[in-house]
């Protein structure tokens, strides 16, 4: 994410509960990303827990964007 959508998210994320839940679960899926990708050798269910968690996230930040886009609208 760019330091714009950031703020925005920021900006935003205290009124809208849907921008700031998809944040988090963005956020969480990154954390959960990061665990297996340290990982020196992945199980074959942690290879496939590593490829659903990669698609739930960008659909996650497809929405977000999405819901910024909105934002950025409004603002201009």
């Amino acid at each position: 994410m760019e330091a714009k959508d950031l703020e925005l998210i920021e900006m935003h994320g205290a009124e809208d509960a849907q921008l700031k839940a998809l944040w988090e679960q963005h956020a969480t899926y990154g954390k959960m990303l990061a665990k297996l990708e340290s990982k020196s050798y992945l199980s074959a269910t942690e290879t496939q827990e590593m490829k659903e968690l990669k698609k739930k996230k960008l659909a996650g930040k497809t929405q977000l964007q999405n819901m910024l886009d909105k934002y950025r609208q409004s603002e201009a």
